[in-house]
């Protein structure tokens, strides 16, 4: 059919308009894309965005000009480019999305332009027009739909396979504690521990719940703790506890640390305490609690004969009644131990208590966190142990001093800036022994006036007697640890089968992708760790180690976990559309990436994993029935820079030492070099590499196998420029905390950025039930049974750093009654 006659034609003028404004949109696509792909060029990469560009540009050029070559140009593109994307992105309909996105939206206009274009096109064909047009649209268009109905992503385990799992549990639930420590065994009944009891496997006896049911789960119970931000308070809330079950009480512990205790079946609120925390320490460091402890005194013992202890930001230690919520008035000095004694003047903050202490032979051992990248004169990191009944100081652990475990004299201090404890601990109570994971000497990205001390312990995990506080071993997990890859997971204490019998092993996650598997004993590896060759030559007067510990025999969460680590090319960049993408492509060429261990640069290095991990604070569940461990993980890389002295003066970042603002920059005062850190993200707020962008998974401890995983957390509650999708598919985000395994079978999990708890069948993966709740899961869920019912509980409260719903509740779930 050719074009219509002279006559006049009411269509005449629209169809001017809209090629008119078609084509100079296509124009300025193009221009843009031209303009991007010059640079991506000059850099290096691909060529596909120039060309691209050009024909883009040509087409719109041809469509003011009325020529249905046009259309037909178009269609060339859209061909070449669809051959291009399959090349380099395959069937996977993520990272298809903007290679494809903008020709899917230019081919639909133009076919919906149908009786437009036969007005305005010289040569106009009908249906080539449609098959032109439409033809490569929706061809595209199921290109991108297609695998994300059939997610390539996921692979589940088949749940018959049960039936081929050893009869005997795969480790013992406990371990004798001398002095009768009920946080040494995990049972049905209580939640002894921050993550179930001292053994730190986030895993529970309780079997009523099962695949079979979980389903089914209703909520048997809401309370609200009260403890939000008032009105023009800027302090950051990050709800990150876990809760204690003992007997009949569950305690929770608010962001600004107060401890409420509720009763475990109708959750009525018996108590509460609130330690008044110095509000100014709360601003600094943020407002968390992530957990307490509880400690059963010998007999004989009339004050607290149960207690509650925790650290409370600005320095202290707290205990109370277990039953009366009251300070323990022989604790301490009327119940609080001082924890700045011996740590020195510093901003109320500067240190905090992240995590929940730990009891373990009597004592209470506790760390803390050091404000990151702040001044190489910093708080100690120091560990500290205090009698659990009196708060009489036991021992010190500080690297600055070694051997040495007393506390230091008047006008003493312990060693500033040496590396800090602030993930959760863990207790053998058999052996005596308490496992601490270490961070980073204060200035986390240079390390080269790190102490010889320093450099041995940084990364590390250090097993220390619990009644002296000597050190027994320790393993360090990164060597000259430039990235920040501080240990965050809590060490997993189980038995380990071997061919000459069990062992007691440490298991130990970690944020660089490696999992570790250590004789407890002695720290002496049971899986291989094979020293690596790294990459080599670091900017701003840093020095880079030759080797990094390897654990080949156990999977990688380098991005997707396995046993092969992921490592990016320029074609894993990606965003919305296929300008943030170009940029993310331009940023990858021009910042340096050798692999996992890039040092930092001053022009910047692209960190796999960045610094959120691989596996942080959350941690992993064992299932000590099954042998199997539930990971979720993060893929998540980080744009990391070192920046020289003079630009960090320039730019005015100052320290908390010298009290003013750090300009979203890490000053590192005293070094030659200050830094920078932040995710790899896109102009639109999305992570510079396509989906997933999170993983849970299971692993088989027997075999080492990842025997299933998949996508972890929708988009629901987060999108592009902080626009909420609503769209529920399982597509993976970044998490923050930990997941719950039990003997019944079933793994309970929130962690994600969107606000909703779930269930999934530990053997295979299949995820059972789901559940909106009203603010964020960042805190890890523990259960129990009580008269015949077994609970689930979490605190769903929100993060105010990773962007998620505020909220104060605690929620019970439970099966229906019969």
């Amino acid at each position: 059919m050719s074009q219509s006659s002279d006559a006049p034609s009411r269509l005449r003028l629209p169809a001017a308009i809209f090629f008119w404004i078609y084509g100079g949109l296509a124009v300025l696509t193009g221009a843009a894309l031209t303009w991007g792909g010059v640079h991506l060029i000059a850099l290096g990469g691909s060529w596909y965005y120039g060309l691209a560009g050009v024909m883009t540009m040509a087409v719109g050029v041809l469509l003011i000009a009325r020529r249905f070559a046009g259309v037909w140009l178009y269609a060339a593109l859209a061909a070449a480019t669809l051959v291009w994307a399959l090349i380099e992105a395959g069937f996977d309909g993520w990272a298809l999305i903007p290679r494809l996105d903008w020709l899917i939206v230019m081919g639909l206009l133009l076919a919906a332009g149908f009786a437009l274009a036969r007005e305005r096109l010289t040569g106009f064909r009908g249906r080539a027009h449609l098959m032109l047009s439409a033809g490569p649209a929706v061809l595209a268009l199921a290109l991108i739909l297609a695998p994300l109905a059939v997610d390539p992503h996921v692979d589940l385990a088949d749940p018959h396979l049960a039936a081929d799992r050893p009869a005997a549990p795969f480790s013992r639930m406990g371990v004798v504690a001398p002095d009768g420590n009920v946080s040494a065994s995990n049972t049905a009944a209580n939640w002894t521990g921050y993550a179930g009891s001292n053994l730190s496997n986030h895993f529970s006896q309780a079997d009523l719940i099962t695949p079979a049911n979980v389903g089914g789960l209703v909520r048997a119970w809401e309370a609200h703790t009260g403890d939000l931000p008032g009105p023009g308070v800027t302090t950051d809330y990050l709800n990150e506890n876990t809760p204690l079950m003992i007997g009949r009480t569950l305690y929770v512990c608010t962001p600004t640390q107060q401890v409420v205790a509720y009763d475990a079946a109708t959750g009525a609120e018996k108590w509460r305490f609130n330690p008044q925390a110095d509000a100014k320490a709360l601003k600094t460091a943020g407002a968390y609690c992530r957990g307490v402890a509880y400690y059963k005194a010998p007999a004989g013992v009339t004050d607290c004969p149960e207690r509650i202890l925790w650290g409370v930001t600005g320095g202290r230690l707290a205990a109370v009644g277990a039953r009366t919520g009251r300070l323990c008035a022989g604790f301490g000095e009327n119940g609080y131990v001082d924890l700045k004694k011996g740590i020195g003047d510093f901003t109320p903050g500067y240190f905090g208590n992240t995590s929940a202490p730990i009891v373990s032979r009597g004592r209470v051992i506790i760390g803390h966190m050091v404000r990151d990248g702040q001044d190489r004169f910093a708080p100690s990191g120091v560990v500290r142990a205090y009698d659990a009944v009196t708060g009489r100081f036991s021992w010190a652990w500080d690297l600055g001093r070694p051997g040495d475990t007393s506390e230091p004299g008047p006008n003493e201090h312990y060693t500033p800036g040496t590396p800090n404890v602030w993930a959760p601990l863990a207790a053998d109570d058999e052996l005596g022994l308490v496992y601490l994971p270490t961070g980073n000497a204060s200035g986390d990205f240079f390390g080269s006036t790190r102490t010889p001390q320093e450099e041995e312990y940084t990364s590390s995990i250090v097993a220390v007697e619990a009644e002296t506080g000597r050190v027994r071993w320790h393993f360090r997990t990164v060597n000259h640890d430039l990235w920040d890859f501080d240990i965050g997971p809590q060490p997993n204490l189980v038995d380990w089968p071997t061919k000459g019998g069990s062992r007691p092993a440490v298991i130990q996650a970690t944020k660089s992708g490696q999992i570790f598997v250590l004789d407890r004993r002695t720290g002496q590896p049971i899986m291989p760790v094979v020293q690596t060759p790294a990459p080599q030559g670091a900017d701003g007067g840093n020095w880079t180690a030759a080797t990094q510990p390897i654990s080949p025999g156990m999977p990688m969460t380098v991005g997707a976990p396995g046993k092969t680590p992921e490592r990016l090319t320029e074609s894993d960049a990606w965003g919305i559309s296929p300008f943030d993408q170009l940029m993310c492509r331009v940023q990858y060429r021009r910042l340096r990436y050798d692999g996992m261990f890039t040092p930092p640069m001053v022009g910047g290095t692209l960190a796999y994993p960045g610094n959120h991990g691989g596996i942080n604070w959350g941690g992993v569940s064992v299932d000590l029935l099954r042998g199997l461990m539930v990971i979720n993980t993060n893929r998540l890389p980080y744009v990391e820079r070192v920046i020289p002295r003079a630009e960090i003066d320039a730019a005015g970042s100052k320290s908390l030492n010298q009290k003013g603002s750090s300009k979203g920059l890490m000053p590192q005062v005293g070094l030659p070099v200050g830094a920078m850190k932040a995710p790899w993200l896109s102009v639109l707020g999305t992570p510079c590499i396509a989906p997933p962008w999170g993983y849970l998974a299971g692993v088989d401890l027997r075999t080492q196998e990842v025997v299933w995983k998949r996508p972890f957390g929708s988009g629901y509650d987060t999108g592009p420029l902080g626009i909420k999708s609503r769209v529920r598919l399982q597509m993976g985000t970044p998490s923050d905390s930990g997941a719950l395994t039990t003997a019944g079978g079933v793994t309970i999990i929130g962690a994600t950025l969107d606000n909703f708890m779930r269930a999934f069948d530990t053997q295979s993966g299949e995820m059972l039930w789901e559940e909106r709740v009203p603010a964020g899961p960042q805190g890890a869920p523990l259960t129990y049974e009580l008269d015949g019912k077994q609970y689930v509980v979490a605190v769903v409260g929100g993060h105010a750093r990773l962007g998620t719903t505020l909220g104060d509740s605690v929620i019970a779930w439970t099966l229906p009654s019969r």
